[in-house]
């Protein structure tokens, strides 16, 4: 028996070894690819927080300032739709700004355009219409519309009152 049960451990102790050599192998085989992990893992923070984090650097380059022309139209003199006897009149000294000093030449062009449809608005008003800051603003914004019609693809920025009188 002897014989046997030292057959029989032999077995035992070869499983065993087999046993212990396949769990140090799955072992070094997890151990490798945690590392592996860690190191691809690492090595793409790195590269995302030192490379991709910070801007390029642009070519900055300084933009040529704007240019302010003021195109000042002739005085108009107009008669407000008024419901009583007495007449009401408008005189208005209006300059329109604009950013391209070479519209100027096709402003004076189309000058008459834009006489005719402020004329047409303006005789349309009543003196009431152009009471306060609010009636001003309106009318601002609505010559602001007119002119801009009038001289497209001309871009006028703002119409700017130099003097208003109503009697």
């Amino acid at each position: 028996m002897s014989d046997e049960t030292e057959g029989l451990g032999d077995e035992l102790e070869g499983q065993e070894g087999t046993t212990k050599k396949r769990g140090k192998r799955a072992m070094i085989f997890i151990i490798v690819g945690v590392a592996l992990l860690l190191l691809v893992g690492g090595g793409g923070a790195a590269y995302y927080f030192l490379f991709a984090s910070e801007p390029e650097e642009a070519e900055v380059v300084p933009e040529a300032p704007k240019v302010t022309v003021f195109y000042d139209l002739p005085d108009i003199l107009v008669n407000l739709n008024s419901s009583g006897r007495q007449a009401s009149y408008l005189k208005l000294k209006v300059a329109l700004e604009h950013n391209d000093p070479l519209a100027t030449p096709k402003l004076n062009e189309l000058l008459p355009r834009v006489i005719d449809n402020f004329q047409i608005y303006l005789r349309e008003l009543r003196p009431d219409d152009l009471v306060g800051s609010a009636g001003l603003y309106r009318l601002k914004e609505e010559l602001l519309i007119r002119v801009n019609q009038a001289v497209a693809p001309i871009k006028i920025n703002d119409v700017l009152f130099k003097e208003m009188l109503i009697q």
